[in-house]
């Protein structure tokens, strides 16, 4: 539910802006309201780190009763961002000293869709535009947050409860997990990786040829830092622009000849559509044989972005259908099986061609869930815990080993 916002926010790159308010709330909006989920709701956060730097806390995205944007202190009490200027300005200190390592600091989240962002050693660095707020952009080598350890989680609270995230869209960095304590007083966590997990995902890395191992940012001393997604990779030049292209080709040559078929609503099972590739494009059909919607054969980045030519708009045909293609491309399903989307991670990832950074950060979680890439949650594989009327969230700060 929360992939609009991290697509809208990688194409865009500036703003925690209206795609907060949108389309990220629709999987919660068949949800009963309940009266009961308070104006604001604790946030626990547990360093694990082992780790003696100082840690900051940003609180940062849209008040969803009035659509501002802005930031929310320790209290969940909110501040709307100033305007920006051009060349962007500085914003506020918006920075919550976070806790010691072994020692845990609770804050209060609002009714709020955003993102919390936490940093080792050093404040990052936000400024503002006439747009809005600029996220940090460490595929950019000049940002000024490109050598510092950071890493967030995305959440909205409202009235239908909670859904909070751990989120490697962007990037794999400084390891964490997000909880959250249900009414009846059960817990549940997504997010942690396996021990040893994070070390070996940037060893499998460097192991991995065709230029995976370029993903990986390190500061001027050696230190790891992070791996950028794939995405990043391609703008960057750090991954070859044809890094998927043999996989897209036998999926473009085996729909010329054979059908598709895309079953996008796990609770619609007669609602089907059935792609064929004709002049180059694949084209699917309804139960009736009417052309819905067509697609031009994609690119790498189209793949890794869930964007361009796989573009998934929030209507109830082309973007699901998209979004059902995208999960197959990035863990190499659609040669394997022509009726999508597959409901066993058992057989992801499993061609040569495929999203290799995805396939080696699902390997190292603890429960397989990540969100390695904008529709990872196709399938419900996404690294996501919702409850409706939560007592309290959690995030955990772990070890980077």
């Amino acid at each position: 539910m929360l992939r609009t916002l991290r697509r809208s926010l990688t194409a865009v790159g500036l703003s925690l802006a209206t795609a907060l308010t949108g389309s990220l709330l629709a999987a919660g909006a068949g949800t009963p309201a309940h009266a009961a989920v308070p104006a604001t709701i604790p946030l626990k956060i547990t360093n694990n780190s082992a780790r003696g730097e100082q840690v900051y806390i940003y609180n940062l995205g849209t008040e969803l009763s009035t659509g501002r944007q802005g930031w929310a202190d320790a209290n969940g009490t909110f501040h709307t961002w100033p305007a920006g200027g051009n060349p962007p300005t500085p914003a506020p200190d918006a920075a919550i000293p976070g806790p010691a390592a072994g020692q845990s600091t609770t804050i209060r989240l609002p009714k709020f869709s955003g993102r919390v962002y936490f940093s080792y050693g050093q404040k990052l660095v936000f400024k503002l535009t006439t747009g809005g707020l600029v996220q940090p952009a460490v595929q950019n080598p000049a940002d000024p947050n490109r050598n510092i350890l950071f890493n967030w989680s995305e959440y909205t609270l409202n009235d239908s409860g909670l859904w909070i995230n751990s989120t490697q869209v962007d990037m794999f960095s400084a390891p964490y997990a997000v909880g959250l304590q249900r009414a009846n007083g059960d817990t549940v966590s997504t997010g942690r990786l396996k021990p040893g997990g994070y070390n070996g995902f940037f060893n499998a890395l460097r192991g991995q040829p065709g230029g995976w191992a370029n993903l990986i940012q390190t500061r001027p001393d050696g230190t790891v830092l992070r791996a950028l997604s794939p995405l990043y990779g391609l703008e960057t030049g750090a991954l070859p622009a044809s890094v998927m292209d043999d996989y897209i080709n036998r999926v473009w040559q085996k729909y010329s000849t054979s059908t598709l078929t895309v079953t996008p609503f796990a609770d619609q099972p007669d609602t089907k559509y059935y792609g064929r590739v004709s002049g180059g494009v694949m084209n699917f059909t309804n139960n009736a044989g009417t052309t819905v919607t067509s697609f031009q054969k994609p690119d790498a980045s189209s793949v890794f972005g869930c964007h361009r030519k796989l573009d998934a708009p929030n209507d109830q045909v082309r973007g699901p259908i998209s979004r059902t293609l995208c999960a197959g491309f990035n863990r190499s399903t659609l040669l394997a099986n022509p009726h999508q989307p597959d409901s066993s991670a058992d057989a992801f990832y499993k061609d040569n061609v495929t999203n290799h950074y995805a396939r080696k950060i699902h390997a190292r979680t603890a429960d397989g869930k990540a969100y390695a890439f904008a529709f990872d949650d196709v399938g419900h594989h996404e690294s996501l815990v919702h409850d409706g009327n939560p007592r309290q969230a959690y995030l955990t700060l772990d070890p980077l080993n």
